[in-house]
């Protein structure tokens, strides 16, 4: 017994030493903090942290911040993101720490220009997310622009599976979708109307940008509420350290930015404008012509935005963001015969928002908006006056709940309510002797709510899935619609290099742009679901496999998807958009098909980067017979005019030397559909006088225009000046100088002699020549 007693008590004792120690190696401790830029303290969205040793890693969120959990022990840590200089350090980690980076960004000189830049590219292979597209505003500006003003939206219509409105715009067409189909977001801010100059640029100043998400599918549970796509447009924080000025001089624009500390190193602000100078011009040559006896006004046009933010660090786990936009379109004719015409129309958007962090595993970010859009357009001529306006004003809070439950499993939940009040149309006519004074007043009001939930989960390291649930509702007046939008995504590796991934999406839209022509316009009007006007629908499934090549510079990807729709919008012929108490008759309702491949192929680090993308896709759209009409097109299949077969588009930018970047960019589209008349026929009048040629048309989009390609080129030349720095940058829109169709018209045809119509001629317009420019930037 005494020799059990002694074995058991040794036992006991080493129970109590080892056994403790061993648990002890095991623990696990979480790594958490914020990466930022070294030059102005601005956050990363996508840097990573990487522990080689155990290959693992954790991607800085939309905020900046990053959080790993590891097992205790020595490490060496890398620290990445595109532009910036890798930096590694050293941990022990014996407890749980809060531990943030600055990243330099990289040299200018040639020896530094090779950055270790494959984080990036390693990232995107080893994502769940597919079919999302990142940019930063750093890359927008190198590229070629039109009339040198950078636009975010029109470098995303330079990757495949998004198209364009038309010669120049900025409008995006994504996956067969149109163009109200696509959600943008300002610092989670909803905006309405993304665009400026009829859609030729964006209302994002690319100055006051941090960074912009594109999802073309495979949408996260957290997005919603529109069937195409999310653009996540974030700004930038400002300097927490020092007052820094910054802005350009530029062929139709100039820009301003000014950022520092408000308190240093607990907050800061940015402020950013940016101005077009076309009225400048045009008024003075109005002056100097008003005196001729062919005087004939130029009309007055220039736009104008604004963009805020501050942040205050309220102790180590809060923070406060605030954002501001404000932006106008004022169009202007005065008229030598009294007639006066004023447009105006503009978004205003303000975001509060509060980050609150529990733990290194938890926070939250709850976020108060208010957005609204309108346009006014105000006619006189001598003692009359006509007004005619809408608006859609949004108030709207949402709250967003990050876990990282355990290593496997990253939790996401989520909450949101909006508030819509849509002024459809407010018209109102008077004269100046008081004679007449009507008017009339439009309005609708709605109420969206939705929750969601997802889970991240690494199965292992070769699998991994994300998956969740959004259910949404929606409610205007005494209707009321729900559903349920599961989302789902898969990614495994095949090997360290290569990765197949899949997606499927179910989305629902509750507000509807009422337009009758191909492109969004400033006079289009935003309404709500009704009785008679329901949500429309869309599933999207996609797939793909992705490689990365050249010990890791390239990734070549390939998706094919197919999204199909149902709910889609269209108007009767000759449809009352305007001032329409019930505009729901004016509705028409159909489905739409989409599919494609896309492949991609992208090169991130290196003295040369850039990309290729090609899309071969088809999109579709039928709206049968209904309510006693013939539907669109006879009810039958017919493609939109935004449908475009091939899309290649090849994008390079090369560091020739520490002072000179060298850009280009090549777009070739198929035609867009159009529909043409195959034919007339003569209309007597019944004194068999003054015939009439009435056009004969076929189905709708059964021609199509010719193919559209363009080359820009561009140079970005750094000066070197006592303080800060500066550049020149040149830019020239389509370089060889390609007459795009923009559209078709036809004219007549007449005898010389007896001056009689033989025929009818189609000529094409096109809007932009070779157009040159220089933009003049600095910094200090």
């Amino acid at each position: 017994m005494r020799l059990v007693s002694s074995i058991l008590r040794f036992s006991l004792f080493l129970f109590v030493l080892v056994v403790p120690g061993r648990l002890r190696a095991q623990q696990r401790f979480t790594l958490s903090g914020y990466i930022r830029s070294g030059a102005d303290r601005s956050v990363l969205p996508g840097a990573s942290v990487a522990v080689p040793a155990l290959g693992t890693g954790a991607t800085a969120d939309a905020e900046g911040f990053y959080s790993l959990t590891l097992p205790e022990g020595r490490y060496q840590l890398s620290i990445s993101f595109i532009g910036y200089q890798t930096q590694t350090r050293e941990l022990n980690l014996t407890k749980s720490q809060r531990i943030s980076f600055s990243l330099p960004e990289a040299s200018n000189e040639l020896g530094e220009v090779v950055i270790e830049g494959t984080g990036t590219l390693e990232q995107k292979l080893q994502t769940t997310q597919m079919s999302v597209e990142h940019l930063n505003a750093r890359d927008a500006k190198l590229l070629p622009a039109l009339f040198g003003e950078v636009d975010l939206l029109k470098t995303l219509q330079l990757k495949p599976g998004v198209q364009n409105g038309g010669e120049g715009t900025s409008g995006l067409f994504v996956r067969g979708g149109s163009a109200d189909q696509n959600l943008f977001l300002l610092d989670d801010a909803v905006v309405y109307n993304p665009s400026h100059l009829f859609g030729l640029f964006s209302v994002f100043n690319a100055d006051a940008i941090q960074s912009v998400d594109l999802y073309k599918g495979g949408f996260p549970a957290q997005y919603g509420g529109r069937l195409s796509s999310v653009v996540d447009v974030k700004t930038r924080d400002g300097n927490p350290r020092k007052l820094g000025v910054s802005g350009g001089l530029g062929l139709i624009s100039s820009r301003l930015t000014l950022d520092g500390p408000i308190v240093k190193e607990k907050g800061s602000f940015s402020l950013s404008g940016r101005r077009t100078y076309f009225d400048v011009f045009t008024r003075q040559i109005n002056k100097l012509n008003k005196d001729t006896e062919d005087y004939n006004p130029i009309p007055d046009y220039y736009f104008y935005d604004f963009n805020a933010k501050a942040n205050y660090k309220l102790g180590q786990k809060d923070q406060v963001f605030l954002t501001g936009y404000y932006g106008r379109d004022v169009f202007g004719f005065n008229s030598t015969g009294g007639f006066n015409f004023d447009f105006t129309w503009g978004n205003a958007v303000g975001a509060l928002r509060w980050n609150h962090v529990f733990s290194p595993k938890l926070f939250l970010n709850t976020t108060a908006s208010v957005t609204r859009y309108q346009y006014q357009i105000a006619n006189r001529l001598d003692q009359f006056g006509f007004s005619l306006s809408s608006e859609i004003l949004d108030y709207a809070l949402r709250s967003d709940l990050d876990y990282l439950a355990s290593d496997k499993h990253t939790l996401k939940l989520g909450v949101s309510a909006t508030t819509h009040r849509f002024n459809v149309g407010r018209l109102s006519a008077s004269s100046t002797d008081g004679s007449l004074n009507i008017g009339s007043e439009i309005v609708y009001r709605g109420q969206e709510a939705s929750l969601y939930a997802s889970d991240n989960f690494k199965a292992s390291d070769k699998l991994q899935l994300d998956y969740g649930l959004r259910l949404t509702g929606f409610r205007s007046g005494s209707n009321q619609y729900a559903a349920l939008e599961p989302r789902g995504a898969v990614r495994y590796s095949l090997t360290p290099k290569t990765s197949l991934k899949a997606s499927y999406a179910m989305m629902y839209q509750y507000v509807h742009l009422v337009t009758n022509s191909g492109a969004s316009l400033p006079t289009d009007i935003w309404y709500p679901s009704r009785l008679n006007v329901k949500p429309q629908r869309s599933q999207q499934v996609a797939t793909g496999i992705s490689f990365l090549l050249g010990e890791g510079k390239y990734l070549l990807t390939d998706e094919v998807y197919y999204k199909w729709a149902q709910n889609q919008v269209d108007f009767r012929d000759g449809a009352q958009l305007f001032a329409n108490e019930d505009l729901d008759a004016e509705f028409l309702f159909g489905k739409g098909w989409s599919y494609g491949n896309e492949l991609y192929l992208e090169k991130k680090s290196g003295r040369t980067t850039g990309w290729i993308g090609y899309s071969l896709a088809w999109t579709q759209r039928q709206f049968p017979p209904q309510r006693g009409g013939s539907g669109v097109n006879n009810g039958k299949v017919f493609y939109p005019t935004y449908d475009r077969r091939h899309n290649l588009t090849v994008v390079g930018l090369h560091q020739l030397n520490e002072r000179i970047n060298l850009t280009a960019s090549f777009v070739f589209t198929s035609g867009a559909p159009t529909t043409l008349p195959q034919g007339r026929f003569l209309l007597q009048d019944i004194f068999g006088d003054n015939p009439m040629a009435v056009p004969i048309y076929p189905d709708r989009n059964t021609y199509r225009m010719a193919p559209y390609n363009r080359l820009d080129l561009g140079m970005v030349y750094k000066l070197r000046p006592k303080h800060g720095e500066s550049d020149l940058t040149f830019s020239v829109y389509n370089a060889y100088n390609r007459r795009n169709p923009y559209f078709v018209y036809f004219e007549q045809v007449r005898n010389k002699e007896t001056g009689d119509v033989t025929n009818y001629r189609a000529r094409q317009v096109s809007l932009f020549p070779v157009i040159p420019s220089v933009t003049y930037n600095f910094k200090f």
